[in-house]
Parts: C-alpha cells; structure tokens; sequence
C-alpha cells in the first residue's frame, strides 16, 4: 500500500498545480487537512478494536477505502474529487493504523515482538522511498504521463488488500479477558497504567524534537543541493531508516528496549550536531544517514513498548493514543521549527532539535523505573 500511495502522492501536488490549477494554498490546505484526519481518526479505530475485541475487519476496512480511493485520482474530472479521494485516503489510513499495530502486537511472539514491529517499520519505510522512485521511472516510460502512471498505482494497492484478507489471521480472544465497555472513557485511559503513559510523554517530547522532514529537504536546498536531486534527500533518509529498523527490533528483543531507545535519540542529536558542525552538502548527507538509523532505532521500539505496557483488551486505544500525541507534537514541532528557521535560521532549528532530544534522553531515566513493575502497576490501576 505505501508503494501505491507514495507513487500517487510523488506527483500529487504537481499534478494539482499544472493539470488541475490549483494553488499553494490549496494544496497546502490539503495536505494539512489530509494529516490531521488521519491522526485524529486513529484514536477512534483503536478504541473501536476493543470495544469489539476484533483488529482485522478494521484495517480491512482501512486499506480497502486507500485502495478504492485509487482509481479516483486518474479519473477525477475536478480538484474536488482529488479532494474528496485523498480525504477518504488518510480516513483510511487513520482507520487501520491503530487496529494494525494491536493485530502485529496480538500475533507476535512477545520475544519477537520488536522484530515483528521493526519489520513492520522496515517495509513501510520501503515503501515510501520504493513509490516515488517507481513513479519517476513510469514517468520516464510513459513520457510523463501521470494519469498513467496513477492507474498503474492502482496495482499494489489492490494486492496489498488481497493479502491481508487471505494471509492475516484474526488471532483468538484469550479466555478471561476482560470486556472493554468504554475504551475512551477515564477509567479505561487509567488502566493503561504509568508505564504507558510514562512511554508516551517520552515519546512526545521525542517527537517535539524531531520535526518535519520537510527541514531536511530545506537545508540540502540552503546548502546548494541542485534542484533535479532535491528528491534524493527523502530516498537517502528512508534507505538508511529502511536498512536499520530490523536490526533495531531484533536487537530489542533482548530485554534492551530502552537502550536501543537510548542509542536511537543519541543519533538524533548526533544528526543535528552534523547539520550544524559539518559543513556543506557533506554535512547534509551524513546527517541524513545519521537521522535514517536513528528513525529505524526508535519509532520500532517505542511501538514495542507500548505493546509491552498496556493490557492486552487495551492495545488498540493505547496505539491511537500514542498516535494522537505524536501526531500533535509533529505538528507543533514543525511550526517552532518553521520559526526558529526564519528568525535565527537553520543551525537554530537543529541546535533545538538536539536540546529537545536531550531532554527526551534524560526522560528515560524515570521511565526504566516505572517499567520495572508494568504488572504490578497495572493491577493498582484496575484496583482503583
């Protein structure tokens, strides 16, 4: 599916502006809007998966509204209907995002659970970096022929949908497992338990420091990338985050989560420090590779942890909830970054960056005592 999507979105903005007529504004309207959707739907999907106690029939539902939506983009008559179809796109997204990690979660072995979600992250990360360099081949064969090139994204989409309806298992409910009434409600957000909520507020001021990779493609461009390989400053960050994620969740997997954590944010604010100290494109491209690993170290684990905190009947809200956070702080931390750029410029866009994730680091250390006892502190919540 990120093939797909990432073929159609390579070309979507250009495609609005030159064959539809729209401007900036509207695109950037869309674009933000689309995000936004999506990060507040996956709160409601999760909740909803444990409510019914059910994870696959939710992402069936939301990859098959992003694959039905493909057919709309070559076929739209107006910008309304690309609207509408990248609207329903990101609903879909936000539909299966939750439920998706609570089914990798479910049928995971628990000690292979951060290979299970670094795999996960590995192939969405492929995904992302495989869609706009088939995009740009197609573009080439069909002589820049985007419809076409939207029609033949149609393909994977559908495939990915076939596969999860025919190869996923719906595990079954454990005996005994409590019945979840009211997953939103303030009782159900307690039982998930310090723990839980200690991994978010790490993760959140993470996020806050890690912002939009928009920034990256900014700073190539300040230090004179030429503009035909702007794109590559995506391809490299996704190929070294792609290669890393894996390795990453394998490595969590013996009993060093938070130390693979702990080494994932160290290479954030290592990729910062290279933006600022290493001059030129140079600077750039290491810091590029830098910021790939360090995705590939931490976004796997800190889904893992989550795994790890909350009570299994609760999955679903606790990942919407971790994507809700996330999805806030990126927002946030992309609009300081847009102001520290303007008014200081780009070396103090990173240098707070790497303060932030520093602050993130020593986080970690109240969050190794709360883990500790995430039973014990899960019964104290269900008791009271």
């Amino acid at each position: 599916m990120d093939v797909s999507s990432e073929m159609i979105h390579a070309l979507l903005p250009v495609y609005l502006v030159t064959y539809m007529g729209a401007s900036m504004v509207t695109v950037g309207f869309i674009e933000g809007s689309a995000e936004a959707i999506a990060s507040m739907t996956k709160v409601f999907s999760g909740a909803l998966s444990d409510w019914l106690g059910k994870r696959k029939g939710l992402a069936v539902i939301g990859y098959g509204l992003a694959a039905a939506t493909k057919p709309i983009f070559p076929l739209a008559p107006t910008i309304g209907w690309l609207v509408g179809a990248r609207f329903i796109d990101r609903v879909g997204k936000g539909i299966r995002g939750a439920p998706r990690d609570a089914l990798i979660a479910d049928i995971s072995p628990p000690g292979l659970r951060g290979a299970s979600f670094g795999l996960r992250q590995a192939l969405d990360t492929a995904g992302a970096f495989l869609g706009p360099v088939v995009a740009v081949f197609l573009m080439w064969l069909t002589a820049d022929n985007i419809p076409v090139v939207f029609w033949l994204a149609v393909i994977p989409g559908f495939i990915s949908v076939l596969l999860l309806v025919t190869l996923v298992p719906e595990p079954e409910r454990p005996a005994g497992l409590p019945v979840v009434k009211s997953p939103l409600g303030l009782r159900e957000l307690k039982r998930l338990g310090r723990a839980f909520w200690g991994v978010v507020a790490v993760a959140s001021v993470f996020t806050l420091a890690r912002f939009s990779e928009a920034f990256l493609i900014l700073k190539a461009h300040a230090e004179g990338a030429p503009t035909g390989l702007i794109p590559l400053v995506l391809v490299v960050m996704n190929l070294f985050y792609a290669v890393a994620a894996y390795p990453a969740g394998v490595l969590s997997d013996n009993g060093t989560r938070l130390r693979v954590l702990a080494f994932g944010i160290g290479l954030l604010i290592v990729a910062d420090l290279a933006f600022v100290l290493v001059p030129g494109l140079t600077g750039v491209f290491v810091g590029l590779a830098i910021w790939g690993v360090h995705m590939g170290f931490t976004q796997g684990a800190f889904s893992s942890l989550v795994a790890d905190a909350a009570p299994v009947e609760l999955r679903g809200t606790a990942f919407g909830m971790l994507n809700l956070m996330t999805g806030a702080m990126i927002l946030l931390a992309s609009a300081i970054a847009g102001v520290l750029w303007d008014n200081v410029g780009p070396n103090g866009t990173f240098l707070a960056g790497a303060a932030l994730a520093m602050l993130a680091f020593f986080g970690l250390i109240p969050l190794q005592r709360v883990l500790h006892g995430p039973k014990a502190d899960r019964e104290d919540a269900e008791n009271t």
